[in-house]
């Protein structure tokens, strides 16, 4: 398979959120806002993307029976430098995000993507195979932060968006968006639409 499927497979087909159903806590939790939503998704990107890496290029040294913990080690490894930076630098967003980021460790995308791909496979397939997925991750994320913050507040990253001459003609926001159960409702409906389009739900 070529890098370039490898990179494609999750985004369009195969997406760790609609089809394969993981990543749906922080899907649900951070997503409130498009800010976080942004921030989270480049976070897990960057740390699958790099976790990857360093597990294929160790692979032919980790022992199959401690390999899990040198997964994890690897993920947290990844997850602390990430967190830190947030903090050092996008301070507000971090308290935004809160525990979410240290929450990646557990992350099923992520220790996976490792066991499924980066223990069987060369550097390079490894970083786009991680590159994909978090993009796909991503691509959920954002998607339903921008629609959570603009129907739910009128705003997009905190600034007003919706004119004032909608609200005097009736308009009101969605707050029922600005909740878990509405995040839930567009999560399924973008699932649905997904799903909908790839034909993969069918099973023989």
């Amino acid at each position: 398979m070529s890098n370039k499927k490898i990179f494609l497979e999750p985004i369009l087909k195969n997406n760790p959120i609609t089809m394969q159903v993981l990543g749906i806590c922080s899907a649900l939790a951070v997503t409130s806002q498009l800010k976080p939503s942004i921030v989270m998704a480049i976070s897990v990107t960057v740390i699958i993307a790099a976790s990857n890496m360093i597990v294929s290029m160790i692979r032919k040294w980790i022992p199959k029976n401690i390999r899990i913990i040198v997964e994890m080690t690897v993920i947290a490894t990844m997850v602390i430098l990430v967190d830190q930076f947030l903090r050092a630098f996008m301070f507000d967003v971090s308290k935004q995000l809160s525990v979410f980021v240290g929450l990646i460790i557990t992350n099923c995308i992520v220790l996976g993507r490792l066991e499924g791909f980066a223990l069987h496979n060369k550097v390079a397939p490894s970083l786009f195979d991680g590159l994909g997925n978090g993009f796909g991750y991503g691509l959920i994320l954002v998607t339903i932060g921008f629609f959570r913050e603009l129907l739910g507040s009128g705003k997009l990253f905190g600034f007003k968006v919706i004119p004032e001459a909608m609200y005097e003609a009736g308009y009101v926001d969605n707050g029922l968006l600005m909740l878990a159960p509405g995040a839930f409702f567009l999560l399924g409906l973008i699932v649905w639409i997904q799903r909908s389009i790839t034909k993969q739900y069918e099973e023989d």
